[in-house]
């Protein structure tokens, strides 16, 4: 008789949410207000909403964001104000909390991530075991969208792997140039192994990603393992107080 197998270890998934007052393009916009609430608090609202997650921490360097996280009962750490980029924010605060193996960064301006979305992500860590990052696709269907250069491609294999990440409108297809077939774009939500987040937050910015301006580059040129789950459409952000217009003319 073959002894039973012990039951496999659930993941332990901590959320964190880089949040900091002075953007270039949109100073304060973690506290906008969007139909009553702080944009920050929208996006906590929605990360709490997935069961996978354990925990889910804001991380800022200013004051005033972490006066309104706390006035809506969430947990904030207060953290360097001398991080080059979020990801560096949130190996700050996961550096400390060792139990968690995964850790998930939701950019504090996305009001309306879809939970499904977020869980999807945690989902693929399942399902590629070798994988150091997760994070998230949709299909390009226009042309537009596909030679826009602040919507990033990704190029994926057959199994979800990203290949490489672009701005360019890749991949190319050599027959049918005007054509975005097997395109996808790029939702900057990201799942790192805390090994990998640790890792990555060690390696100087690598040549690709001073060209192109995409800090995911930096794994892929350090041979780390990117997988992307496909979801059916983009979260709307707010990176102006353009955006910011035309969600609050759209929700009416």
């Amino acid at each position: 008789m073959n002894p039973a197998r012990p039951a496999s270890k659930r993941p332990r998934v901590l959320a964190v949410i880089p949040a900091r007052y002075a953007s270039t393009r949109f100073p304060g916009k973690p506290l906008v207000d969007i139909q009553g609430k702080p944009m920050i608090q929208h996006v906590w609202e929605r990360v709490r909403a997935v069961s996978a997650i354990e925990r889910v921490i804001v991380a800022t360097d200013d004051e005033r964001i972490a006066q309104t996280v706390r006035a809506f009962g969430a947990e904030v750490v207060m953290t360097s104000p001398d991080h080059p980029s979020g990801t560096d924010r949130i190996w700050e605060v996961a550096q400390n909390l060792a139990e968690f193996d995964w850790v998930l960064n939701v950019q504090g301006d996305e009001p309306f991530i879809n939970p499904h979305h977020l869980q999807a992500a945690i989902d693929g860590a399942a399902q590629n075991p070798g994988a150091d990052i997760l994070t998230l696709v949709t299909p390009i269907h226009t042309v537009e969208d596909w030679q826009e250069p602040n919507l990033v491609k990704a190029v994926l294999t057959a199994h979800g792997q990203a290949l490489y990440f672009s701005r360019a409108p890749v991949p190319y297809h050599r027959d049918a140039p005007e054509s975005p077939q097997s395109a996808y774009r790029h939702i900057g939500i990201y799942l790192y192994r805390r090994a990998a987040l640790e890792r990555f937050t060690h390696l100087p910015p690598s040549p690709l990603e001073q060209l192109e301006k995409l800090e995911q580059l930096r794994a892929l040129e350090a041979g780390m393992m990117i997988y992307a789950a496909e979801v059916p459409e983009a979260p709307v952000g707010v990176d102006t107080p353009a955006d910011l217009i035309r969600i609050r003319d759209s929700l009416g």
